[in-house]
This record gives C-alpha cells, structure tokens and sequence, in this order.
C-alpha cells in the first residue's frame, strides 16, 4: 500500500505560480512512477505531467513550457511547479502514482487561477 498526501494548492492571479508537493509513504520502494493528475468541474480527469522512476517525464501539451514536475527521492516527494497559470488551468490536482499492481491517488488539492 502507498499513501500520497499533496499540499500547496491555493487561488492565484492569472499570471502567477504556485507549487504543488506530494508526500508518499507505505510502500515506497514498489513505485514504478509518480506524477500529477487534474480534473475540472464537468470533465474527466486529465494527466498533467508523470515521471518514471527513471527520471523521464512526460506532459500535457496544455502545460508544456509552463509546468515542471520533480522528485525528491530522499524524501519520497513529488513536486508540480506551475508557472503562467491561466484560468483555464483551474481544477482539482490528485498526486498519483503506481506499482505493477496498481494505481493510487491523493485526495487532491483545489487550484484556482482568478482575478
């Protein structure tokens, strides 16, 4: 079993930055990647940006050049630096991750990006 707690969601201008953080615990050793996932009220939960345990990471194209994902292997973390929000990017932001067994997520953490 793997427990993933994120933090770090907020309201933000358009235009601005915030930084998301995922906290993994249980069965660390087992997890074959990491990642970010987001879903917006009315629509199907979209991936954002992944990273293998191997360090190769994969985007949206609706984030690219905007967002950063990162890993903090000592501490068993995941990072989502997000940059250039744009309303449009508003949603609900669940922390993932997985093993050969299966898919687990965090609670998700509420990103709002208004004037």
């Amino acid at each position: 079993q793997v427990q993933l707690v994120e933090s770090g969601g907020g309201l933000v201008q358009p235009g601005g930055s915030l930084r998301l953080s995922c906290a993994a615990s249980g069965s660390i050793s087992s997890i074959a990647a990491m990642g970010w996932y987001r879903q917006a009220l009315g629509k199907q939960r979209e991936m954002v940006a992944t990273m293998t345990s191997g360090s190769s990471t994969n985007y949206a194209d609706s984030v690219k050049g905007r967002f950063t994902i990162s890993r903090d292997n000592a501490k068993n973390m995941v990072f989502l630096q997000m940059n250039s929000l744009k309303p449009e990017d508003t949603a609900v932001y669940y922390c993932w991750c997985k093993n050969v067994l299966r898919n687990y997520w965090g609670q998700g953490t509420q990103v709002t990006v208004s004037s």
